[in-house]
């Protein structure tokens, strides 16, 4: 992570996922984490401002945050439709057991894919993607993930409104 004063720039996340245990945040660092997730573009002054410490404070405590994985990385949030994907969908799977690692190497590859997760209940996998338009997005099922062989079956939830939910400092 990089500092000039009135803009931060933060580096890749290597390997974020992994690192030292779980610690207990204080209230300190959870503002940060508010803060960074409301405008990771965040300035460390404007973060230190904020939460009342130091600069050099701020800026140990989000490089701490980095290095314990719990800040795995700044992103944008983007406006799908805006951006030319027109079509989202929620697909669940029924997946081989034991196939897990495999049919996760494998959606991570698809074009639109946005986010994976293994889940209980009815289904195994729940994947999103976002998608130019509805005949991509059957392509997409119809092709690509009904070809992987550790896949039994899907199901396509088709979603017509999305909201992101910005940090509330009130939680």
């Amino acid at each position: 992570m990089a500092d000039d004063g009135d803009r931060t720039v933060y580096e890749t996340v290597p390997g974020a996922d992994q690192g030292p245990p779980a610690r207990t945040l204080d209230a300190i660092d959870r503002d940060i984490l508010r803060i960074l997730q409301t405008d990771g573009r965040a300035s460390i002054r404007s973060v230190a401002e904020r939460v009342h410490v130091s600069r050099a404070n701020a800026y140990a405590r989000i490089n701490r945050l980095i290095d314990d994985g719990v800040i795995r990385g700044f992103s944008a949030r983007v406006n799908h439709e805006r951006a030319g994907h027109g079509a989202s969908a929620y697909i669940t799977l029924k997946i081989v057991q034991n196939s897990w690692r495999t049919v996760r190497e494998q959606l991570q590859e698809l074009p639109g894919a946005a986010h994976i997760a293994l889940v209980s209940g009815d289904f195994d996998v729940l994947l999103l993607v976002h998608t130019p338009d509805n005949r991509t997005l059957r392509e997409l099922v119809l092709t690509r993930l009904q070809a992987i062989p550790e896949v039994l079956s899907t199901r396509t939830l088709l979603v017509f409104e999305e909201t992101d939910l910005d940090p509330d400092p009130a939680r």
